[in-house]
């Protein structure tokens, strides 16, 4: 089986790579710019033909949530279109698509783990283009799994697990929000999650297609977060520093920020017999690679 995904040096993209290596009769070949720009709707189905695919996987996206507030026109080109147009190729090329969407799709409100049935309200312009793409995909090729995940983070490219070592090498202190909740998810395991569900999807099994949520297991908050970093860390010999608690009005930003993120997996569980690993083993295995230890 080999899996075509979209966005060379993507948290999710990079992950793939690594993971099939260690399944056999799995090969995932990534494509991007300048070969494959989905600002450019007409390099899309040639690089995609190339790449030869069983399954498209999309997931390079527009992920600069403060900036699309300034940038809606580019953020709807990429995440909206642009996924359409990847679906449809991949419909063109009769073969099925996985699509990574987010937790921005909703208002963040409740107290409880959104399931895939509650109603949407994104904040924000980058919500807004993501859930746009979901309708985009769905519409376009009738074989999909539409996966929204949230707080990804990785050995790779630039993200949370990364920024807080950073700073941890710089200062002894740090202030990170305390009152917004979700799921940190390892782009690794997402890897996981769709080489595991991938052949399901390729067999057009009855019941497959369709919304999920797939984050890792357990729930915290950015400052529950960073403290486990810190504490994983420290553990291994890395930086380290104390991290304080602060409120979002603390920490204003251009976009509005989901006061709850969490999501309910409980359906991909079900139907795929996959979870993610807890939330805590998953940032101690990428802090101890980045920390080379």
């Amino acid at each position: 089986m080999r899996l075509a995904v979209t966005g060379r040096e993507g948290q999710v993209a990079r992950s793939l790579v690594e993971r099939a290596a260690a399944h056999a009769g799995i090969e995932v070949a990534a494509v991007g710019r300048p070969d494959l720009d989905l600002e450019r709707p007409e390099t899309i189905r040639k690089a995609l033909e190339a790449a030869r695919p069983d399954i498209v996987v999309s997931a390079a996206a527009y992920t600069a949530v403060d900036r699309a507030e300034d940038e809606p026109e580019r953020a709807f080109a990429v995440n909206a279109a642009g996924a359409g147009h990847v679906a449809a190729a991949a419909a063109g090329l009769g073969v099925p698509v996985i699509h990574l969407s987010t937790d921005y799709v909703f208002d963040g409100e409740g107290e409880n783990a959104h399931a895939e049935t509650d109603p949407t309200g994104p904040q924000g312009v980058y919500g807004a283009s993501k859930l746009a793409g979901e309708a985009a995909v769905a519409a376009a090729n009738p074989r999909h799994l539409i996966l929204r995940t949230a707080w990804v983070y990785s050995p790779f490219g630039a993200n949370f697990v990364k920024t807080m070592l950073r700073l941890a090498g710089e200062r002894d202190e740090i202030s990170v929000v305390g009152d917004q909740w979700g799921n940190p998810t390892s782009a690794l395991d997402i890897a996981d999650a769709i080489l595991h569900a991938a052949p399901a999807l390729r067999a057009a099994d009855d019941g497959v297609d369709g919304l999920y949520h797939l984050a890792g297991t357990g729930e915290t908050s950015w400052h529950g977060f960073a403290r486990h970093v810190m504490a994983a860390s420290k553990a291994r010999g890395g930086p380290h520093a104390r991290v304080n608690a602060i409120t979002s009005a603390d920490y204003p930003t251009r976009a509005k920020r989901p006061r709850n993120s969490r999501l309910s997996c409980a359906r991909f569980a079900a139907t795929f017999g996959w979870s993610a690993p807890d939330w805590r083993r998953s940032t101690e295995e990428t802090v101890a690679r980045l920390v080379g230890r």
